[in-house]
């Protein structure tokens, strides 16, 4: 076996052979020193750019495998790394992060169910080098994706509160879930504060269209190739569509509010969507009326794992004074406004050139 240099694969930017020299020459300069896990991908990209708006001094860690490095802002450093690699949780010590974001995730629901093995090894065994990094450097605060869209599974009340039983009806949901009771020993036996963001469906910007995630952009890519859009179920199952910018917004305040040291674990999460139900149907009339493009639809059977009915009780983030800036219909145009104008660079490139 070769012999562990102690280099981090993939780092860009500021040249060092070791964990603790890559860390040194990353944190350099004002501002709070954030770490974003996951920083490549459609949601962490865009928190990353809210900490640096602020000013804070951003790294983003990221394994490429769903992530795009076109997708890092620009203005954060760069560490290509697997959480689950153990070397990531002496990369997150010698960072010393004043905060931590944590999206890195494997987010399809098929997959888990697929490879509950994988999952769980992501999810799990990720979060947890990220946590015990975070416990030795003395980490300020942790903000955990967690999913409201999967640990609540079929819920009885409407819109769902964070004190609704949990019943996670795949290992997606399982191991979001298993990832709160491991941030909540972490706070009670090392201290180690946290925040957990129970996101409903997250849409806008970045979403990629690819896999079992996405409606929106899944189907924003088949309306612009005229193509018809694929319904799995009747298409009535109702979702909570929350806008990227806008949970980019509640990632920023869950980074600094102020929690009571309470026991009970649901008192630091926070669901983040709308309240609003919709169900595919209409996101689909939506779209085509936002588009100016018709398309037949296509019904498929229901898939193994996905809840019918999912909204979300805000309540509670809306006491903070977080509130969705953008309504569905506005956030969809700027999401389909903006995927039209990807997928129309490649031609433009190949005329021109």
């Amino acid at each position: 076996m070769e012999e562990d240099s102690g280099e981090v694969p993939g780092w860009h930017g500021r040249g060092a052979d070791t964990i603790t020299g890559t860390v040194q020459g990353m944190i350099s300069g004002a501002g709070r020193r954030v770490l974003v896990t996951g920083g490549a991908g459609f949601v962490g990209s865009h928190v990353a750019e809210a900490h640096l708006a602020l000013g804070d001094r951003v790294c983003v860690l990221d394994d490429l495998s769903s992530g795009h490095p076109g997708n890092v802002p620009a203005g954060a450093d760069f560490v290509e790394m697997d959480v689950a690699d153990p070397r990531t949780r002496a990369f997150v010590s010698e960072g010393r992060f004043d905060v931590v974001n944590h999206h890195a995730a494997q987010v399809d629901v098929r997959f888990s169910m697929a490879d509950p093995a994988a999952d769980a090894r992501t999810n799990i065994v990720g979060l947890v080098n990220v946590l015990e990094g975070a416990r030795a450097a003395g980490t300020g605060r942790v903000v955990f994706v967690s999913s409201g869209g999967v640990v609540y599974g079929e819920p009885d009340v409407f819109p769902t509160p964070e004190t609704a039983p949990k019943h996670p009806v795949s290992p997606y949901g399982v191991s979001k879930l298993t990832g709160e009771y491991y941030l909540d020993y972490y706070r009670l036996i090392h201290g180690l504060d946290y925040v957990a963001l129970r996101y409903s469906n997250v849409y806008g910007p970045r979403q990629d269209p690819r896999g079992e995630a996405g409606v929106v952009a899944i189907f924003s890519n088949r309306l612009l190739r005229r193509e018809p859009l694929v319904i799995y179920g009747d298409g009535e199952q109702l979702r909570d569509y929350v806008y990227v910018e806008d949970v980019a917004r509640a990632n920023l305040l869950a980074a600094e509010m102020d929690l009571v040291d309470d026991v009970d674990m649901d008192s630091r999460a926070f669901n983040i969507g709308t309240g609003e139900a919709t169900s595919v149907n209409t996101l689909a009339e939506l779209l085509e009326e936002v588009s100016g493009i018709r398309v037949r639809r296509v019904f498929r059977e229901a898939r193994a794992g996905d809840v019918r009915r999912s909204t979300l009780a805000t309540r509670r983030i809306r006491d903070r004074g977080w509130v969705p800036g953008f309504s569905l219909r506005e956030g969809l145009a700027r999401t389909f406004r903006h995927i039209a104008v990807r997928m129309a660079a490649p031609r433009v490139a190949e005329v021109g050139s």
